[in-house]
C-alpha cells in the first residue's frame, strides 16, 4: 500500500486564451515520506516539504546512539511505508552499534487477539525503548492495548510518520505518553495563523457549517434550541452546559494543540513555495529568463513544465530556516526533537529539546537536561541488553563521547556508549555478554546414548547375519538350504552383513574419507542385497514355470540368470557412485547456522541429484522385486519363498519412502541418525522375513527338513540341483 500522494498542494494550469487542454499538476506534498517518491524517473513532478525516510533513518540512529541505548524495539505500520522505513531504520541502528530486540507490525484492522499478542511481545521485551514508525491511526489500537496491559517503564520514540495527537486518546491514557520523544519536521511561526484561529466564532463564521460542532466539542457544551433560557441539561446522567458564545478559544489552547503545528506548517510551506514560484515567474525579465534564448514564460499561456521549473528552484527563508528543494524534489529541512510532557493538572505540552540538521551531516544539537522522562523509566537502558539472551552479540562497554554536538549536557547524565559487536560465526557470547566463546561442536558420536544404541544395534544385527550364515553353511546339504538357492542366500547374507557394518561409517567425526565412503558403500552394498533378492525371486518363477517339458524356460535353469542379475545390477549403481565421486564428491563441512550455540559437523553430499539417483535406483530394484514376488506368490508353496520376499520388499519400500520426508525435515546429527535407522530397519526386515522361518525349521524342526516333507507327491529333482 503506497502512501497517498494526494495530500498535496496542486497547481492545475489551463490556457487563458480559452483553449482547453488536459490539466497537468505539479504536486507538493506536506506529509508523504515514502523514499520511492524521490525517484524522479517515476515521479518527475512530485515534490515535498517534509524530508523522506532516507534522512529519517539517520535521525533515529543518531538518537539511539546519543542516549547510549543498545537495545530497542521497532513497531511499524503494516504497509509499504512502514515496511521500507522500518527496515531502513533497523539497518542504520545496527550499523551504528545498536541491537534490535523486535520488529513487529501493527494495523488498525488487526483483530483484538493479534493486537494483544503484539502488546505482550512489547511488554515482555527487555528493551525499554520502542520506536513507533507508523501513523497514529494504525498505532492507536496497539497503544490502547499497552495501556490496558499496564505497560510502564517504556519510552516511545515517535517517527515523523506519527503525528502526536493526544486528542485521539482518552485522558487516562495520556500518562503512557509522558516523557516520550518525537521526531517532527521543524516548525516556525506562521504569521497571522494563531490570530486567525482565535478569531473563529460561530457568530462571525456563518458560512462555516462545522464551527458550531467544533465549538461544542472544544468547550464540552451544547447549543440551546428554541431560544431556551436553560443553562444546562442532563444527558446520560451527566450535566452538560449550554454554549453561550462568550467562551474564548484562548482558554482551550491545550485542546487546540497549537503547540504542535508541524503538519499544518508543512502545508504552509507547500503553499508558500508555490507562491514564490509564481512570483518568480511573473517577475521574470525578458532576456534574463531561464528558458530557451533566455526567455521567460508567457503570462497568457503558462506551460506546466515552466511552473515545475520554477517550483523546483524556489529558494526562500522563513523566520527560522532556509527552504529549498534538492535534485530529488525533497525539501532540505530540519527535524525537531520534541519531548511530550503530561502536566499534573491534566494538560500536556510539547517541549523542543533538540534539532537534527541534514545540511551538516545529520548533526544533532540537543539539550538533554531539559528532557523529562517517564517516571517509571530510569533513563539507563544499558543493562537491558546484558540481561537479554536473545541476541548473537556481545555488549562491549566503553566510555565514548558522541560525535554530535551536545548543548548543556551534564557529564553525569552522559551514559556509557555501548558498541554492539558481533561475535565470529563460530562463536557465541557468554552468559555475561562481555566476551565471545567458541560454539560447541556437534556430530553423532559413539559416546552419546543415541550413537551408542545405533552402533550396538548394528553390531548385533551383523552378528545375527554371521550366525545365520554359519547355520546355513553347516546345514548346506539340507533340503531347506538347497531348495532356496543356497549360493544366492550366502551372497544375500554377506551383503546384509556389509549393510549393517556400513551404518557404523555414519557414526563418529565426519572426515574426508568417511564422507566419501558413507553413501557410496551404502549404495553399492544395498544394490547387491536387493539384486540378490531379485535374483532369488526370478529363480523361483523360472523353477516352477520350467517344470513343463515344453517350456522355453528350461534352458534358463541353473545359475546363469541369477548370477547375471547380481553382477549387472550392482554395476549400474557403481557407475552412478563413480560419476558422483568424480563430478561432485561429498566432503565434510561445518554448519554454523545449525543452532545458536552449536556448530554441526556434517557431510555435504555434493550435488543432491546424485544422492537421489542412488536412492531412486535402489528403489527401482526393490519395486521390481516386489512386483515379481507378488505375481509369484500363488505358485506352489513347496519351494516358493515369494511370499516372504513380497513382505520383505514391502517393509523395505515403506521404510525408505518414510525416510525421505524425515531426512529433509531435520538437520545435524539427527539427520544422520534417521538414515542409520532406515539402513538398519530395512536390512533387518530382509533378514527376518527371508531367513527367520528357515532357521526355525533347521534348528527346531529338523523332522520337517526332509525331501519327502518338502516335495510331497511332486518330483522336481532339477530344482534341488
Amino acid at each position: 500500500m503506497k502512501e497517498n500522494p494526494t495530500e498535496v498542494v496542486q497547481l492545475q494550469t489551463q490556457s487563458t486564451m480559452g483553449e482547453k487542454r488536459e490539466p497537468t499538476a505539479e504536486e507538493i506534498s506536506h506529509s508523504a515520506t515514502l523514499s520511492a517518491f524521490s525517484n524522479k524517473q517515476e515521479f518527475p513532478s512530485f515534490l515535498r516539504t517534509i524530508p523522506g525516510n532516507q534522512f529519517q533513518k539517520y535521525a533515529m540512529a543518531q538518537l539511539v546512539r546519543l542516549f547510549g541505548w543498545t537495545l530497542v524495539g521497532i513497531v511499524a505500520a503494516d504497509n509499504e511505508v512502514g515496511e521500507t522505513g522500518s527496515q531502513e531504520i533497523k539497518r542504520e541502528i545496527e550499523a551504528s552499534g545498536g541491537c534490535i530486540a523486535f520488529l513487529i507490525k501493527t494495523h488498525s484492522l488487526y483483530s483484538s487477539q493479534k493486537i494483544a499478542n503484539i502488546a505482550e511481545i512489547t511488554k515482555r521485551s527487555t528493551a525499554n525503548v520502542v520506536i513507533i514508525h507508523s501513523n497514529e491511526v494504525y498505532a492507536k489500537p496497539l497503544l490502547e492495548m499497552l495501556y490496558l496491559q499496564n505497560v510502564t517503564g517504556k519510552v516511545f520514540i515517535f517517527s515523523a510518520s506519527f503525528v502526536i495527537t493526544l486528542g485521539l486518546f482518552h485522558k487516562e491514557m495520556w500518562k503512557l505518553f509522558n516523557g516520550t520523544l518525537g521526531l517532527v519536521p521543524s516548525t516556525s511561526d506562521m504569521p497571522g495563523f494563531r490570530d486567525f484561529i482565535y478569531s473563529l466564532h460561530p457568530s462571525t463564521s456563518l458560512g462555516d457549517i462545522f464551527i458550531k460542532l467544533f465549538w461544542q466539542q472544544i468547550f464540552n457544551c451544547k447549543w440551546p434550541e428554541n431560544n431556551t433560557s436553560q443553562t444546562a441539561i442532563k444527558e446520560n446522567d451527566m450535566e452538560t452546559l449550554f454554549c453561550t458564545g462568550l467562551e474564548k478559544l484562548e482558554d482551550r489552547a491545550a485542546e487546540l494543540e497549537l503547540n504542535d503545528l508541524s503538519c499544518t506548517y508543512q502545508s504552509y510551506l507547500a503553499a508558500k513555495a508555490l507562491a514564490h514560484a509564481f512570483n518568480n515567474m511573473i517577475s521574470c525579465k525578458s532576456s534574463y529568463g531561464p528558458f530557451f534564448n533566455r526567455s521567460c514564460s508567457s503570462p497568457d499561456y503558462i506551460q506546466p513544465w515552466q511552473v515545475l521549473h520554477y517550483v523546483k528552484n524556489v529558494h526562500f527563508f522563513t523566520s527560522s530556516e532556509e527552504i529549498l528543494f534538492d535534485r530529488n524534489g525533497d525539501a532540505v529541512t530540519t527535524y525537531d526533537i520534541i519531548n511530550l510532557r503530561v502536566l499534573p493538572e491534566g494538560n500536556y505540552t510539547f517541549k523542543k529539546v533538540g534539532k537534527i540538521n541534514p545540511r551538516t551531516g545529520a548533526e544533532t544539537n540537543i539539550n538533554a537536561t531539559t528532557i523529562r522522562w517517564n517516571e517509571k523509566y530510569s533513563g539507563d537502558d544499558v543493562s537491558a541488553a546484558h540481561r537479554s539472551g536473545d541476541f548473537h552479540s556481545v555488549m562491549v562497554m566503553s566510555v565514548l563521547l558522541p560525535t554530535m554536538i551536545i548543548d548543556e549536557l551534564n557529564s553525569d547524565q552522559l551514559k556509557d556508549s555501548n558498541d554492539c559487536q558481533k561475535c565470529l560465526e563460530d562463536e557465541w557470547p557468554n552468559e555475561e555478554h562481555d566476551k565471545c566463546i567458541p560454539k560447541s561442536i556437534e556430530f553423532l558420536m559413539y559416546e552419546e546414548p543415541l550413537g551408542a544404541v545405533l552402533a550396538t544395534t548394528a553390531i548385533i544385527l551383523c552378528f545375527s547375519s554371521v550366525s545365520i550364515f554359519c547355520i546355513f553353511v553347516k546345514h548346506q546339504d539340507t533340503p531347506v538350504v538347497r531348495a532356496n538357492n543356497r549360493e544366492l542366500s550366502y551372497l544375500l547374507l554377506l551383503s546384509l552383513m556389509l549393510c549393517f557394518l556400513c551404518a557404523l561409517i555414519f557414526i563418529g567425526h565426519p572426515g574426508k574419507v568417511t564422507c566419501l565412503l558413507r553413501q557410496t558403500v551404502f549404495g553399492v552394498t544395498f544394490s547387491i542385497c536387493v539384486s540378490s533378492v531379485l535374483a532369488k525371486t526370478i529363480t523361483v518363477v523360472i523353477a516352477f514355470k520350467a517344470t513343463n517339458p515344453n517350456s522355453v524356460l528350461r534352458k534358463w535353469m541353473g545359475l546363469h540368470i541369477p548370477y547375471s542379475l547380481v553382477i549387472f545390477c550392482p554395476i549400474m549403481q557403481i557407475i552412478i557412485c563413480v560419476i558422483w565421486v568424480l563430478h561432485s564428491p561429498p566432503y565434510p563441512e561445518m554448519n554454523i547456522n545449525y543452532a545458536d550455540r552449536q556448530i554441526s559437523i556434517e557431510c555435504n553430499e555434493g550435488h543432491p541429484a546424485f544422492f537421489y539417483c542412488m536412492l531412486g535406483y535402489m528403489g527401482l530394484l526393490a519395486i521390481v522385486s516386489f512386483f515379481v514376488a507378488f505375481l509369484a506368490r500363488r505358485l506352489p508353496s513347496t519351494f516358493n519363498e515369494a511370499k516372504y520376499i513380497t513382505f520383505s520388499m514391502l517393509v523395505y519400500v515403506s521404510v525408505w519412502l518414510s525416510f525421505i520426508p524425515a531426512y529433509l525435515s531435520i538437520k545435524g546429527k539427527y539427520m544422520v541418525a534417521v538414515e542409520i535407522f532406515a539402513i538398519l530397519t530395512s536390512s533387518a526386515g530382509l533378514l527376518v522375513c527371508i531367513f527367520l522361518s528357515k532357521c526355525y525349521i533347521i534348528l527346531l524342526k529338523p523332522s520337517v527338513n526332509t525331501n519327502e516333507h518338502l516335495i510331497g507327491k511332486r518330483t522336481i529333482k532339477n530344482v534341488m540341483q
